[in-house]
């Protein structure tokens, strides 16, 4: 592909992307399946020309109405912008690949052509945006974003515009970290010790991951280390009866089987039967055979009823924003609304009350998001204990100690993980202990 073919390629996936019918690493990926003709370099440059735009959209869009109000900021003038701001060609480089030949770009029009010019030798920081923009989040969530990060905003939301690492967990049921490792330097690639999570590497260049025999062959699988910590904090043991109750995919139940020793039951539940059928291969590849899927018709399902207070452990990795995921899915912050928030804090509040009926006396209660915000956060919680208080929140330094096997890193009494503090994606995590004789309260409770 020329030069104009990738950013004619760019520009087209960024209008799909607009619509929001789908992600944007989907609708990547499925280009390039009907587009086998493009090689790892075009691949590379198309991407790098469509992430670049989504991760500092704000900041385009603010020069684009600065400089040119009268354009559309539509993936081709974003895209425009970006070429000359952020990757740094010139207005001559643009026209030449914008010439109107097939399969390349329409020639500029004169304001476009006057955009580029303008800025050029600029910065694409600016003194005068404001802190959305700056940011590169949509503004409604600013006054959500101070309540979490306060003075620390700027700096969290320029690491959450940052490229993530690519981290492995290492399926301990197959071989451990430094074998991992050894067989990965073996493909020439350098994995690094995770600073946190006692099972992870990181790897900080772009590898041909599904090629590799410690891949297929389910030695590793891709898990953020902050996910990793989310799976560890769970503390599930070998013998005991767990539930995944928002399983999805499965990347959680898989860590929690190796957790498990592979002895023990398993269950991952999930509204979203297609979603648990995806799992199936995962779990054969990695060796995990104490799992049951059980697909549920809503997170009130009966099931839930028929097993209560069955579990010893209980994961709910709860469907959120996904704030924490900036990083590898910087569209999704583009898709966000503010009734989104209100939907998921209810749905979060619903899930929670339904999922702690499975937890038996002495067990464990763990919710778990990707998310920054303390509405699917710290207050979910807060309401929760006042709500159920035959559950209390345990200490996260003794669990930590426990389950991860190091001193904790963090104060506390609940996880939250975050790029710009951690180098993870933002995690939240709460571990919620249910008496072992109900108090009088709980007792009342359940008699209305």
């Amino acid at each position: 592909m020329t030069p104009g073919a990738r950013v004619e390629a760019a520009i087209q996936l960024l209008n799909v992307i607009e619509q929001g019918r789908a992600p944007a690493d989907d609708i990547v990926s499925e280009y390039f399946r009907r587009h086998r003709f493009a090689g790892v370099k075009d691949r590379a440059a198309v991407t790098g020309h469509i992430y670049a735009v989504l991760r500092r959209r704000a900041e385009l869009d603010w020069w684009i109405v600065r400089v040119a109000p009268h354009l559309t900021t539509d993936g081709r003038t974003r895209l425009l912008v970006a070429l000359v701001l952020i990757e740094g060609w010139t207005p001559d480089d643009i026209r030449r690949a914008c010439d109107g030949d097939r399969f390349r770009p329409a020639s500029l029009s004169e304001d476009e052509d006057r955009l580029i010019s303008v800025v050029t030798d600029k910065q694409i920081r600016h003194g005068d945006m404001p802190t959305h923009v700056v940011g590169n989040f949509p503004s409604w969530l600013e006054p959500h974003l101070e309540a979490a990060f306060g003075g620390d905003l700027v700096r969290e939301t320029e690491a959450l515009n940052q490229p993530a690492a690519l981290d492995l967990r290492v399926n301990t049921l197959k071989l451990d970290r430094e074998k991992a490792r050894v067989a990965l330097a073996r493909d020439k690639i350098d994995a690094a010790r995770t600073k946190y999570s006692p099972i992870g590497l990181r790897v900080l260049e772009r590898i041909p991951l599904s090629t590799l025999a410690i891949f297929r062959n389910g030695g590793v699988e891709v898990q953020d280390e902050g996910s990793q910590l989310a799976a560890l904090l769970t503390d599930a043991r070998p013998g005991m009866r767990v539930v995944d109750f928002c399983a999805g995919a499965g990347g959680k139940t898989l860590a929690l089987a190796a957790s498990m020793a592979n002895r023990g039951h398993l269950v991952a539940c999930d509204v979203s039967a297609w979603r648990l059928e995806r799992a199936t291969q995962r779990l054969r590849r990695t060796g995990a055979s104490i799992v049951q899927r059980q697909p549920l018709t809503s997170h009130r399902d009966k099931w839930v009823k028929r097993h209560a207070q069955g579990f010893d452990r209980v994961l709910i990795d709860a469907p959120c924003t996904g704030t924490g995921t900036w990083r590898r899915n910087p569209d999704a912050k583009w898709r966000l609304k503010p009734e989104d928030l209100i939907e998921l804090a209810r749905l979060q509040a619903d899930i929670l009350d339904s999922a702690q009926r499975l937890v038996k006396g002495g067990g464990r209660l763990i919710y778990v998001t990707c998310s920054l915000l303390r509405e699917e956060n710290e207050e979910q919680i807060e309401k929760f204990l006042e709500t159920h208080p035959d559950f209390s929140l345990m200490r996260l330094s003794e669990v930590w100690q426990r389950s991860v096997g190091s001193d904790c890193p963090l104060t506390g009494p609940m996880l939250r993980l975050s790029p710009a503090c951690h180098g993870t994606d933002g995690f939240f995590v709460a571990v919620m202990e249910r008496a072992l004789i109900p108090s009088a309260a709980a007792t009342q409770g359940k008699a209305k």
